[in-house]
């Protein structure tokens, strides 16, 4: 059986990932020993940057030292970029000097350039300076050995020279732009969490806080006269409480995700609230019409959360009043509404970025809308659609 072979993106892609784990100093040496083995390759030995333009000597083994410095401090050229451009241009300019014939060696002084100014950290202004007096004493110095270039033909190789140099900057300063980039889209990752994280807190504390108040002023009043009514409320604010730390194990999961973080609270789960409120004394009806549909996990969170926002506003301004729950499945979306009667109750008031105000929030990003207010008669209602996100 023969083994198929990835495709050749998928390989090209992994011998990447697996050259960028390498050292810097192993891909920049790879790249100075191609520099100083195409300095002797046949067809390309003898094309590189020439000054001078004044042979007046052969190849010896002083060339050959000349050849390695201007190739081989490649290694360097990242970790310690002023010293390698400083080795490679004295190696360049001693070659010039002597009247040795052109090597590809010198396009090494292309790439010290251009690493200098992308990865050079301090001394940037020192170092541009006192490279451009060293080109002048050296194009003085070749003028006066005899080379036939011209002086303007002297200044345009310094011009090339310095737009390697002025290609590493712009380098330097697109990288620090993306960086700057990156580090501001986390911020904004960061604070939005932050933000959701709280509104997840506020929803849960003041829901099972409330109805444990609730339940244990309740409990004052009978424990004397009913004593087993006093301890089921006391049954049922332990219930309560066990379920808040169930749900704050949730969210410490999130923070530091372990193998055994608790799910999510699910719209399945609506009866177990609805109870929890109704034992806390509040008369609570809840329906539901059509077939419960798969719902994204963002979704069906929001859904949850609105009607426990809407059952703990329900318990604050209304305690003791009518609540009905009623919420409709279909395909697309799930349509919910919960309603508290009572003459003279109030719609609750919301802190921005906190109770119904958070709900929009949370309902708006999945999509979805949310509307609260008061009743005609009295009361409040909130209303809710939360589409699936199934895809179905």
């Amino acid at each position: 059986m023969i083994a198929k072979m990835p495709p050749m993106p998928a390989r090209v892609q992994s011998l990447r990932t697996w050259w960028r784990a390498r050292n810097l100093v192993v891909r920049d040496g790879a790249l100075a020993v191609l520099f100083a083995l195409l300095a002797f390759a046949p067809g390309v030995a003898r094309q590189g940057l020439v000054l001078a333009e004044n042979v007046r000597r052969h190849d010896d083994p002083l060339s050959l030292v000349l050849l390695a410095a201007q190739c081989l401090p490649l290694v360097v050229r990242r970790s310690r970029p002023v010293w390698c451009l400083g080795i490679v241009a004295a190696a360049f300019s001693v070659h010039e000097l002597l009247g040795y014939p052109a090597t590809f060696a010198s396009e090494g002084l292309v790439v010290a350039l251009y690493s200098a100014g992308a990865h050079q950290g301090r001394f940037r202004r020192v170092t541009a300076l006192a490279g451009t007096g060293a080109y002048v004493v050296l194009a003085v110095a070749v003028h006066v050995q005899g080379s036939p270039e011209l002086p303007v033909e002297l200044f345009t190789f310094y011009l090339f020279l310095s737009a390697c140099w002025a290609a590493g900057t712009w380098m330097r300063a697109r990288a620090r732009q993306e960086s700057e980039r990156r580090r501001h889209a986390a911020d904004a990752a960061i604070a939005q969490e932050r933000a959701r994280i709280a509104r997840e807190l506020h929803d849960v504390v003041t829901h099972h806080v409330t109805a444990m108040v609730v339940r244990a002023d309740a409990a004052q009043f009978t424990v004397a006269d009913a004593p087993e009514q006093a301890a089921a409320d006391l049954a049922s604010i332990g219930d309560t409480g066990r379920r808040t730390l169930t749900e704050l194990r949730y969210f410490l999961g999130v923070l530091d995700p372990v193998p055994e973080a608790e799910q999510a609270p699910r719209v399945g789960r609506l009866l177990d609230l609805v109870e929890q409120t109704r034992s806390a004394g509040q008369p609570l009806e809840l329906s539901e019409e059509g077939e419960r549909q798969p719902m994204t996990d963002s979704a069906e969170l929001a859904a949850y959360r609105v009607v426990q926002e809407a059952l703990t506003n329900a318990l604050k301004h209304a305690r003791g009043h009518r609540t009905v729950v009623r919420i409709r499945h279909d395909a697309a979306e799930v349509g919910i509404e919960v309603s508290t009667d009572g003459p003279g109750v109030p719609a609750p008031r919301t802190t921005e970025g906190r109770g119904l105000t958070g709900l929009r929030q949370r309902v708006g990003v999945v999509g979805g809308e949310l509307r609260a207010g008061g009743r005609p008669g009295g009361g409040f209602t909130v209303h809710a659609r939360i589409p699936t996100g199934s895809g179905r």
